[in-house]
């Protein structure tokens, strides 16, 4: 697993609906802050490389520091967005597709389950 990972599921209307600190490395408070400044700040490039491609694993759109923002963008335009130090293109690219495989939830609505939130942890061990 990488030592820092920090996952993010942001809504079509740019909502964050799930946030988890999912390294390896036990972070500081400011720490999960500026992961989720790094992540908010990337939305804008997300929002121009998924005009401009049809792929939906879009790898290392952004960099900061050691750090690398990759994004998987769904058809319904939610964006799962993993700000790592691995760099494990395969592993990442399964973990947001096993995420995805993941129960439903009413759109728009922050994901709460804790369920969810323990499936998305063992997948990160399995996969970062």
């Amino acid at each position: 697993m990488a030592s820092t990972a920090c996952f993010m599921i942001v809504s079509k209307n740019d909502i964050p609906i799930y946030e988890a600190e999912v390294g390896t490395v036990p972070k500081k408070e400011d720490a999960a802050h500026q992961h989720q400044f790094i992540l908010h700040a990337a939305l804008d490039i997300v929002q121009d490389m998924a005009w401009t491609t049809s792929a939906m694993f879009l790898k290392a759109i952004d960099r900061f520091n050691d750090l690398v923002v990759s994004v998987y963008v769904t058809a319904g335009h939610t964006r799962l967005m993993l700000l790592h130090d691995s760099r494990n293109d395969d592993g990442i690219k399964s973990f947001f597709q096993e995420t995805l495989l993941n129960p439903l939830y009413l759109p728009g609505s922050r994901i709460t389950s804790s369920h969810f939130d323990t499936k998305v942890r063992a997948l990160a061990r399995k996969y970062l």
